[in-house]
């Protein structure tokens, strides 16, 4: 095995409250703030999209955040980093053309096997050759068109609720404007609070009424089926997602900062934790981005696993009353979940057409986007898959040059 060791003591809690300063706290904070609010709306689109019920929505976010809290905490207090794990973003986005053909049980089949593909990756330490395999513009090319009809519902969501829609998206962007104030007001967070007032100004009256019921979490635990086609269509997408995509960026981040992330151990973790949040129907974890970036702020860097484990408890608490925030983002119109998750996207898209398309294997990246788009299907296999496969094979006969330079670069 070639899993990092752990070089230093476990941190306890008495480690924890010393280096818990007010500068981490504040951060933990804003980073849970960003992954509660334009993520959540992901994964409600995506279930309802896919015919999800309420109760299969909440388990999921169950999984998503107690049960990935409890392995951020794990490994924040062993490697003494800011290591928080939380689920994909694409690979949330992948899962919903795969329900519209495919049972969910099929679909948590195909995640319990991605756990699997990784875990093995991790605990055999080729993980870095594997995020090699396929080259980053092809594979964000894929992304791209998974993630763009996002963007699109948020532009057509000013035609169907024009005041949510305006209001939310004036107050992102006149917030985001002014890096001061977006430090301090994260733009996401303010949209989805000036979205809710505007419900409440231009909808009263007319919202359903809220079924409360319970609202501490009952996770619902989902017998995976394993279908042929479904598994070809998810898993090795699913598993690119988490290794090259998501932790790559998280990797990135923390090495940026001054972390050294222990890269198969992490691969590893999220190999396991993916078959046991699979289990309650949540997509595969991975070491999140943008949340370990905040995190990484902090003026001692030596601290700033304390707020990894400060977001690792609050996620825990957001994981048990998962069905109470369930209902009441369902209970929503369409407009505001579109929006909230349109904005969210923004910066991830562009970033995706940036990487697919602003140097080498441009032609691949470009093929590979417009079969993900087209939502093709053939032998039962989604379109992600298919633009991976077609755009790799047309970069290699007409990018042939691009290959060769960035062997020569690794040699």
């Amino acid at each position: 095995m070639a899993l990092e060791p752990i070089t230093r003591p476990i941190a306890g809690p008495a480690a924890f409250v010393r280096d818990l300063s007010a500068d981490n706290a504040v951060n933990a904070l804003v980073a849970f703030a960003f992954s509660a609010s334009g993520p959540v709306a992901i994964v409600l689109a995506v279930a309802a999209r896919g015919g999800l019920s309420e109760a299969q929505a909440a388990s999921w976010l169950f999984g998503a955040f107690f049960v990935n809290g409890l392995l951020t905490i794990a490994f924040c207090a062993a490697y003494r980093q800011p290591l928080v794990f939380f689920w994909t973003i694409p690979g949330t986005v992948l899962v919903g053309p795969a329900l519209a053909h495919a049972s969910f049980n099929e679909v948590v089949g195909a995640f319990v096997v991605t756990g699997l593909l990784m875990l093995v990756l991790g605990l055999s330490g080729v993980v870095r050759r594997v995020m090699d395999a396929v080259p980053m513009p092809i594979v964000m090319g894929m992304v791209a068109g998974v993630f763009l009809p996002f963007g699109l519902d948020w532009v057509k969501a000013f035609e169907s609720d024009l005041a949510i829609a305006l209001s939310m998206t004036v107050t992102f962007l006149l917030i985001s404007a002014v890096p001061s104030i977006a430090r301090r007001l994260p733009p996401l967070i303010i949209a989805m609070a000036v979205g809710l007032l505007a419900i409440a100004l231009t909808r009263t009256g007319t919202l359903p009424p809220i079924d409360m019921g319970a609202v501490l979490a009952a996770p619902e635990v989902v017998a995976p089926h394993f279908n042929a086609a479904t598994l070809i269509e998810l898993v090795v997408p699913l598993a690119i997602t988490v290794l090259v995509v998501q932790n790559g960026q998280g990797i990135a981040v923390l090495r940026s900062a001054g972390h050294a992330p222990p890269v198969n151990a992490i691969a590893t973790a999220c190999g396991a934790w993916s078959i046991l949040t699979g289990l309650v129907g949540t997509v595969s974890t991975c070491l999140t981005g943008p949340t370990n970036a905040i995190l990484s702020t902090g003026r001692e860097k030596h601290t700033h696993y304390a707020g990894g484990i400060l977001l690792g408890l609050i996620a825990i608490a957001f994981g048990l009353f998962s069905p109470l925030f369930t209902k009441l983002l369902l209970a929503t119109p369409k407009a505001f979940i579109a929006t909230l998750a349109g904005l969210a996207m923004l910066r991830v898209l562009q970033a995706a057409f940036a990487t697919a398309f602003q140097g080498a294997f441009g032609i691949g990246a470009l093929v590979a986007f417009l079969v993900t788009v087209s939502s093709i299907a053939i032998a039962g296999i989604g379109a992600p898959f298919w633009g991976l496969v077609f755009g790799a094979l047309v970069s290699r006969i007409l990018e042939h040059g691009d290959f060769a330079a960035r062997a020569a670069a690794s040699d």
